[in-house]
């Protein structure tokens, strides 16, 4: 097979900046700044931060696995997962809103982010089960 370079890949461009804007709305939220410590904290505003954070991470690593692997099952796997936590960030979103986030325009900007990546990522999953 040969080498696949990952930044050539629209779905995992998106997938940056997905993250991008997860780690800046985390930062934002979170009454804990330091992020690497977030999942110390027992604050739900927090926990939900490292929640977003941690998958939008785990959606670069299954866009990579699906990429370098040869085998349909595994990609078929790994877009069902990123499906899943698709689904799982939204939820946070309503989350943070359930816990009084009054910046709601933030949490809207991260939705918009994740509309994007789904329409990208719809693209994708369709071109990778035809390989």
């Amino acid at each position: 097979m040969p080498h696949k370079n990952l930044q050539t890949v629209p779905v995992y461009g998106k997938a940056l900046q997905l993250c991008e804007t997860s780690r800046a709305l985390a930062s934002y939220f979170s009454f804990n700044k330091d992020l690497l410590k977030l999942y110390k904290s027992q604050a739900l505003r927090d926990i939900i931060a490292d929640a977003i954070l941690t998958d939008a991470i785990l959606i670069q690593q299954q866009i990579a696995q699906a990429e370098f692997s040869s085998s349909l099952k595994v990609r078929k796997e790994s877009a069902s997962f990123i499906n899943t936590i698709i689904r799982n960030i939204n939820s946070y979103c309503t989350g943070l809103e359930k816990d009084g986030v009054k910046e709601k325009e933030y949490v809207s900007l991260l939705r918009q982010e994740i509309s994007s990546f789904r329409s990208s990522f719809k693209n994708w999953r369709t071109s990778l089960l035809r390989e």
